[in-house]
């Protein structure tokens, strides 16, 4: 590491801020991160691990929105609008509505490839590099479909993938899954495989990433909650917070969900909306699947670790909700039911939400906060915060350090609010 006198305090320590973290004392600074609760126990806890690069496509798809509308009269709906009287949710929707287009769709996707290939480059490197594990797997995420019409309808999403993004993947008969998955039921219509994807199981990987930060002397500072953001003459100037004044030559705010709260107090405009996540834990079913499963007709994902198994996703706008609505984990394990030999495991041992930093435009928000130089946002991943980590990490570095950034990042700028 390269000598420095500069300090960072980064606020938030789920994955998105020990990957700013990470590449910031790479770079000689003196780090320090702060979080409200436990380092990596929010929705960096138990999603379902994907690192993704064929997520390209954003949530706001043509139709999303109406789909999301026919949700409030259907409790049981995997994409759900929980009806609320909150103006900034319909704020947020009208938006998120406007960008519902194909053509901003593609425009929306090739911005995100960029930073999801970089994003795939980093994770590779950095388990080549470091004496971590995190359950790191390369082997391909499946995406299994039931019907006949749901998988010729994917066929187009793959045919677009392929066009316009380079993403290719092996399209896979119902009669010819069983060989490569035999975890899955007969009688499926068949499934595409994506090999470029990779998993990790997200606890054991924010545990062992923290250890290693820690050895090289980055601060973890725990239950330690912000309350305050002192600024003067374009700089902040301290951190107030529930363990008392903290002061350093660089601010970097990778709060997720929370971020909204922030926006007053760095005076500039933070549309993010919590969307609510859903995963049950359990040890390994007697037939466990070789592969991370995607299914996107019930909108759930299966991900088989070394010692457990876990079903997860779901996308719910219900606000700061804190519940977990017993219906909605039994709904989880519905789901996987036709697809799998043996869909659950003899014993659960968690049950679990997050909430997803959801922006209207489906782009993460990273750069420089407006009007305040030495303040910077990583935050708004959406359903991508994990696969984004390593990518937002080394921007946010760079950015610091006032260096060209390894890839063009205009689309992700807290400015475009």
């Amino acid at each position: 590491m390269h000598e420095r006198t500069d300090n960072v305090i980064v606020t938030g320590g789920g994955i998105i801020g020990i990957a700013c973290a990470h590449y910031l004392a790479k770079a000689g600074y003196e780090v320090s991160v702060i979080d409200q609760s436990g380092i990596g126990q929010a929705c960096s806890y138990a999603n379902c691990g994907f690192v993704c690069p064929s997520h390209v496509l954003p949530l706001n798809e043509p139709g999303a929105l109406l789909e999301g509308i026919k949700s409030l009269f259907n409790p049981n709906a995997a994409f759900r609008i929980r009806p609320q009287m909150r103006l900034e949710l319909y704020r947020w929707m009208l938006q998120f509505a406007r960008r519902c287009t194909h053509e901003k769709m593609i425009r929306g996707g090739k911005q995100l490839s960029i930073i999801l290939e970089s994003s795939m480059d980093e994770y590779r490197a950095l388990f080549a590099d470091n004496n971590m594990a995190g359950e790191w797997k390369e082997n391909g995420l499946l995406y299994v479909f039931q019907s006949k019409p749901g998988f010729e309808k994917f066929a187009q999403t793959d045919k677009l993938l392929t066009k316009t993004y380079g993403l290719s993947a092996e399209r896979i008969k119902g009669d010819d899954l069983p060989a490569i998955e035999p975890a899955l039921r007969t009688g499926l219509a068949g499934a595409y495989f994506y090999e470029g994807d990779a998993s990790v199981r997200p606890d054991k990987l924010v545990k062992e990433w923290q250890a290693s930060l820690s050895a090289d002397g980055v601060e973890f500072v725990e239950h330690c909650r912000l309350e305050n953001v002192r600024t003067s003459a374009g700089d902040i100037v301290a951190l107030e917070t529930s363990g008392g004044e903290k002061i350093a030559d660089h601010y970097v705010f990778a709060t997720g969900a929370w971020s909204p709260q922030l926006a007053d107090a760095l005076g500039c405009n933070i549309p993010v909306e919590p969307g609510k996540g859903y995963s049950v834990t359990m040890s390994r079913p007697e037939s466990c699947p070789t592969h991370p499963l995607l299914l996107p007709e019930h909108r759930i994902g299966i991900t088989p670790f070394d010692d457990g198994y876990r079903i997860g996703s779901m996308m719910e706008f219900a606000g700061y909700d804190t519940s977990i609505p017993n219906e909605r984990i039994d709904l989880l394990r519905e789901s996987a039911r036709p697809y799998l030999e043996t869909p659950v495991g003899r014993e659960v041992r968690e049950t679990w939400y997050g909430w997803r930093p959801m922006t209207w435009d489906s782009l993460p928000i990273v750069g420089r906060v407006p009007g305040l130089d030495n303040a910077f946002l990583a935050t708004g991943h959406n359903m991508l915060g994990l696969t984004l980590a390593p990518a937002t990490g080394r921007l946010i570095a760079e950015l610091v350090q006032e260096r060209p950034t390894h890839i063009d990042i205009d689309a992700f700028s807290p400015s475009r609010f």
